[in-house]
């Protein structure tokens, strides 16, 4: 456990950003499942829509720190190949 109040108050402080960090992924993850589906039950414009919604939060959640940017650039290509080669 912590001992000095610097390292309370980081504790905190850590314990917060961790809060958001869980609920920024796993929003993300919702919407990318949300594309996922729309690919998989064939529905273009659905997936085409589901990826607008998609992308902003991959792009925030890199811009966060809560996923490495690449991993972002790279799951937002192969969402984009997929929904444009389904449409």
């Amino acid at each position: 456990m912590a001992n000095t109040t610097s390292a309370k108050k980081a504790a905190r402080k850590i314990a917060r950003r961790t809060e958001i960090n869980i609920n920024r992924r796993s929003r993300m993850r919702t919407l990318v499942r949300r594309v996922e589906e729309a690919l998989t039950g064939g529905d273009a414009a659905k997936a085409k829509d589901a990826l607008k919604a998609a992308e902003p939060a991959i792009v925030r959640a890199a811009q966060t720190g809560v996923i490495h940017r690449n991993t972002a650039s790279r799951t937002v290509s192969r969402l984009a190949a997929r929904v444009k080669k389904l449409g």
